[in-house]
């Protein structure tokens, strides 16, 4: 069956078991899944597995190529009024401006119903005779991975360098991806001369489709590797070095170029997302890039006035002079004595806390019932 009506009478989209709208890293997801459970290798003489692997192959040759996905979308929004259906290009409506004039092969643009053939057919075609459009490679970026990073509320601030234990797909390490026993090589796949794709001659236009023998790959494992079984990818734990920079926030999610699942066909491996988890700490919190810490005073140091010594983070203190008259919470502010990152230093946020003995001496209760009284007689000579 010619692509052009493969298009229109097969959803790639359901082959893969993804929605239309999905995005391509869930439908290269869920390529890669199908794809290990009905691979050859993994199913010898099952033909009826083979037989989807190669419908599987064909679909995401497709919708998981950013450019063919377009065509793909667009060819089916138009269906078969749009180029497609019966013979030769009449459709519903008939061709304007098809006649002797337009000259169809003089390369001047012709029009359907109000559609642009020329744009339409040269985009997912490439061009007239003569300008056969050549499939890009079947190569694919490896899978995103997540993995979580458990941080103390110091190594948060100052910043880290540690490793993080995940396991995942990764490159056969006894093939080193390639697929074949080591000591051999996949060779060029013989039905498709090692391209990946099949030219099929519709006159008019050259027309491509996936290999079925290669299913696209262009290559054939003839001696697969033992261990991944040919298909040049094991799961495995591994840990991966990760240099966490000061100031990381709780939650934070730090990129890791290159450090995710294994690319397909030769493809960019994926990346790594590290997600930080940050402790809470028995004396310091965080608010944006300053830090804040409580510290207590006495009564009688909250209505005299004195000096304080606050912590910080780095393990030393600062002194602060507390003002006479000092309301319990009032927020005193250390400059610069925060979260340091490349493009601000917060400050040290040190709040005093009077604290109201709950136990007093007899001494001690005397004197404050004579302060009390005083505060009254204070209050009745002013009233007075």
């Amino acid at each position: 069956m010619p692509p052009q009506h493969e298009w229109l009478e097969k959803d790639f989209y359901k082959v893969l078991g993804v929605k239309s709208g999905a995005e391509e890293k869930e439908i290269t997801k869920a390529y890669r899944k199908l794809a290990r459970q009905y691979h050859p290798d993994a199913n010898p003489g099952d033909t009826k597995a083979e037989e989807r692997f190669k419908e599987i192959s064909a679909a995401y040759d497709v919708v998981g190529d950013a450019d063919k996905r377009k065509e793909y979308d667009e060819v089916r929004r138009l269906g078969p009024v749009g180029g497609f259906g019966g013979s030769g290009f009449g459709g519903a409506g008939g061709a304007r401006g098809f006649g002797p004039d337009t000259g169809m092969g003089g390369g001047r643009n012709f029009s359907f119903d109000g559609v642009d053939l020329g744009d339409i057919l040269g985009g997912v075609f490439g061009g007239g005779r003569g300008q056969q459009r050549r499939p890009t490679s079947q190569a694919s970026k490896g899978e995103d991975l997540e993995a979580q990073l458990h941080l103390s509320f110091e190594e948060s601030v100052s910043g880290v360098t540690t490793s993080v234990h995940l396991t995942s797909d990764a490159s056969c390490e006894t093939c080193a991806g390639s697929g074949s026993k080591p000591g051999t090589k996949p060779q060029a796949c013989s039905r498709c001369g090692g391209r990946g794709v099949l030219d099929d001659n519709q006159g008019l236009f050259s027309l491509s489709q996936p290999c079925p023998q290669c299913a696209g790959r262009g290559q054939v494992v003839t001696d697969p590797c033992t261990n991944c079984r040919g298909t040049g990818v094991e799961r495995r734990p591994r840990q991966v070095k990760v240099r966490i920079p000061a100031g990381v926030k709780d939650g934070q999610r730090i990129r890791l170029k290159g450090r995710g699942g294994p690319g397909m066909s030769g493809g960019p491996a994926g990346d790594l997302f590290v997600v930080v988890s940050v402790a809470a700490h028995d004396v310091f919190e965080r608010a944006g890039n300053n830090l804040t810490v409580t510290v207590p005073i006495s009564f009688a140091e909250a209505a005299l006035g004195t000096k304080v010594s606050a912590p910080t983070i780095d393990g030393n203190s600062v002194t602060l002079k507390v003002p006479a008259g000092t309301q319990s919470g009032r927020t005193f502010r250390v400059k610069e004595r925060g979260v340091a990152t490349k493009k601000k230093t917060g400050d040290l946020l040190v709040t005093v806390q009077v604290e109201v003995p709950t136990e007093l001496t007899d001494e001690q209760r005397a004197a404050v019932e004579a302060l009390a009284a005083s505060f009254d007689s204070s209050s009745s000579r002013s009233e007075s």
